[in-house]
Order: structure tokens, then C-alpha cells, then sequence
């Protein structure tokens, strides 16, 4: 049981340092309040496609991490209980 803790704590340290690098290394994309009163479309060829771009796999790889580590989270959070 210590040694799955042990690869458990390893995984969980390496998916919270990619977890940070994916999160600082994005720039933000929200417009804020000035798109809604200069009315800006999104309702273009990039917005379609923007997942196949290198911001969009970024935030993909961001959401999948951080659903693993809250997942590794509660596991590790039952472990110790026990």
C-alpha cells in the first residue's frame, strides 16, 4: 500500500507542475465587457476552428490535467483515510 502511495504522490506532484506551466504559459482570450458594448462577432472562421489550434490543445491538455489531479486528489484523499 506505501508504494502506490508513493507512485500516486509522484504522479500527482508532475500533473500539478504541468498543471501550473499549462496555466501560465496561455494567454488570455477574453474580451471582457468591451466586446459586449462594441458588439464583436465570434461568429468567424477562427472562432469555428480554434480547437485545432495551439491555444485550443493548450486549454484541452488544461481541462484534462486538471480533472485528473482532482481525481488523483480524492483518490489520494481516500488512501491516506484508510
Amino acid at each position: 500500500m506505501e508504494i502506490a502511495k508513493g507512485i500516486l504522490i509522484v504522479i500527482y506532484f508532475l500533473i500539478a507542475l504541468a498543471l501550473i506551466i499549462l496555466t501560465l504559459i496561455q494567454s488570455k482570450e477574453d474580451a471582457g465587457l468591451s466586446s459586449t458594448i462594441t458588439g464583436s462577432s465570434t461568429n468567424n472562421f477562427f472562432e469555428k476552428n480554434k480547437a485545432r489550434t495551439k491555444e485550443g490543445k493548450q486549454k484541452r491538455w488544461t481541462i484534462i490535467l486538471a480533472i485528473v489531479f482532482a481525481i488523483l486528489t480524492i483518490a489520494l484523499g481516500i488512501l491516506y483515510m484508510a
